[in-house]
């Protein structure tokens, strides 16, 4: 006889009792993490199927704008200035370059184009420029997010004034571990624009990266940061380090696979309405781990040949990969029923 095992009761992945509902520790993050890899992407599929369709995956396409010269010290970072990476520090993009790179995401199925700059702020001068493409990009009907560096409130507004959709700007990894990692902005810095961007009425796109010498305790303190955001974000990359050579990350000892799922899930049960994004270190992964994680709720991918600095899966193995998953792109379906609507109007 067949035994099918009963649906786990969605009651069980709430806080430890006591704790406000809308407060997740970081003790009862690492019980997730400790659950059995199978229940747990049970238990986060539930979650996913709850929210989302959970065969749809949105399709963004990343443009660096300006690349290189960063005055940062991220360590996982080619562009930061301080670092002999071989990269070749660019000035900003021009409008049309801009656009023209948008036209083309959009028809190989993008609907989300994000534009990142590497500075540690963008400039006065700087800003007519980014407003500019902002408005570009969504003239065409697509989705705008930016990653430019820390905000004032000014700045935040300027940007929300031109219709931007997502500022993304990550906390990378835990308090207690980010003084590892980055020396020259702090983790209060990063939640200062965070709260800019927040109170200018622009989602937040907000996440970290796994692979960096964290312990499995400070990945969960990071998903605790970000579940516990006022609201939590909109938009969660969870990024696999790249490492690069000449960077002080490129010997990181890379992350098990099954924990880098384990952290989708987490990202995914912790926060059930977010947009769960698949993002860097895609290239190193094979189609099995990815099918893994988007059975662990990662509905968003980066779509296109290249990411900020870093290579990604072409376009055609990502359209094989979602063929055998039977995976549609996030619209694909309502744009053909616009396209045919369309027709027979104008029949």
């Amino acid at each position: 006889m067949t035994t099918v095992a009963a649906p786990i009761s969605l009651s069980s992945l709430r806080p430890a009792q006591g704790v406000p509902e809308s407060r997740w520790t970081v003790a009862a993050i690492e019980a997730l993490y400790d659950l059995p890899f199978m229940d747990l992407l049970f238990r986060a599929q539930q979650v996913h199927r709850q929210h989302f369709n959970p065969n749809e995956v949105q399709l963004s396409t990343l443009l660096s704008i300006k690349t290189g010269g960063c005055a940062e010290d991220c360590g996982y970072c080619p562009q930061s200035s301080q670092f002999d990476t071989g990269l070749e520090a660019s000035k900003l993009l021009p409008l049309d370059e801009v656009l023209q790179a948008a036209s083309a995401a959009k028809a190989q199925g993008a609907t989300r184009f994000c534009m990142g700059a590497a500075w540690r702020s963008p400039k006065p001068r700087d800003m007519p420029h980014i407003t500019a493409m902002i408005d570009g990009v969504r003239r065409m009907g697509l989705q705008t997010c930016m990653t430019l560096g820390m905000l004032d409130d000014q700045q935040a507004r300027q940007l929300k004034d031109a219709g931007l959709d997502y500022y993304n700007h990550n906390l990378d990894t835990s308090p207690d571990h980010y003084g590892a990692v980055i020396s020259t902005r702090t983790y209060q810095d990063r939640l200062d624009t965070l709260e800019h961007v927040r109170e200018a009425g622009i989602n937040v796109c907000c996440g970290g990266i796994v692979g960096m010498g964290e312990t499995r305790t400070q990945r969960a303190s990071l998903m605790a940061q970000l579940a516990n955001l006022e609201p939590y974000p909109e938009s969660v990359p969870i990024n696999n380090l790249v490492p690069v050579p000449g960077t002080p990350l490129a010997d990181a000892e890379p992350v098990d696979p099954f924990e880098f799922v384990r952290t989708i899930a987490v990202a995914r049960i912790t926060m059930p309405t977010t947009v769960v994004r698949l993002s860097a270190g895609r290239e190193q992964m094979d189609d099995t781990l990815q099918a893994l994680c988007f059975a662990a709720g990662a509905n968003s991918i980066f779509y296109g040949d290249r990411l900020l600095t870093t290579t990604n899966p072409q376009v055609q193995r990502d359209q094989r990969l979602f063929q055998r998953l039977g995976l549609k792109p996030q619209g694909e379906r309502s744009q053909a029923s616009s396209s045919a609507a369309s027709a027979a109007s104008a029949a």
